[in-house]
């Protein structure tokens, strides 16, 4: 990253978040977004600053979205820029965290009576509001169409053409995706595009031989090293990619 970068970095943030900031890049559509070594759990009630994380999170993100732009699914992303830094497009974050899930683990065993490890075939798509004040309640189609949201159709065509690619990624390395988040912005010249970061903080990830935890539940449940964990995805994707 140039001096100038640097400089950018330091003087123009535009969201700074629980793990990321959003810095102006050189050009006017174009930001810099900057992985933390922070984890949080329960809408930031729960907070560590595990050593490494950011740089790890942004080198899986940015392997991900590499692969989903050379499948055809159009993404924020633009290149790696640095240790923890991603360049991306500027894009303005549609507030909806979609949910895709394959297998039945968390809330929505929880919350129903769907038994854990059930397999969704087709994958599950859920809609959740991004709102940590209101605690990210799920949203119906009908109350999203309400609310005025009319590219519903599009995104859950992205996000089915996602989890396809990210599933098999994941799978070539010996570990089942359970479950992840996506979320999607809008670009300046008005093109709908997967956006944020797809990392471990945001997947529900099994390794296939012990079937133990590889993401963010470590820490949630105080369950083991996440950094351990998650270089360990960094390094066989690194492999593949």
């Amino acid at each position: 990253m140039s001096n100038i970068e640097e400089k950018k970095m330091l003087n123009e943030v535009i969201v700074k978040g629980k793990v990321k900031s959003v810095i102006q890049g050189m050009n006017d559509d174009e930001v810099l977004i900057h992985y933390h070594d922070t984890v949080t759990a329960g809408n930031g009630k729960k907070k560590g600053y595990p050593k490494g994380k950011g740089e790890i999170n942004a080198k899986i993100s940015s392997l991900i979205f590499e692969q989903l732009e050379r499948a055809g699914i159009q993404t924020h992303f633009i290149q790696s820029s640095g240790p923890g830094i991603m360049r991306c497009k500027k894009v303005a974050i549609i507030p909806i965290e979609v949910v895709v899930r394959n297998i039945a683990d968390g809330s929505i065993v929880r919350e129903t009576r769907i038994p854990k490890d059930t397999v969704f075939s087709p994958p599950l798509i859920e809609f959740y509001l991004k709102d940590d004040n209101k605690n990210d309640p799920l949203l119906t189609e009908d109350r999203l169409s309400v609310m005025g949201y009319k590219n519903l159709s599009l995104i859950k065509q992205y996000t089915r053409e996602t989890n396809v690619i990210v599933s098999d990624l994941f799978n070539r390395i010996g570990i089942t995706l359970v479950d992840f988040k996506l979320e999607f912005g809008k670009t300046v010249d008005g093109k709908i595009v997967v956006a944020d970061e797809i990392s471990p903080d945001g997947c529900r990830l099994r390794n296939k031989e012990t079937n133990m935890s590889m993401d963010k539940d470590l820490f949630r449940k105080g369950e083991g090293d996440i950094i351990s964990a998650y270089s360990e995805i960094m390094e066989k994707l690194i492999e593949i990619c």
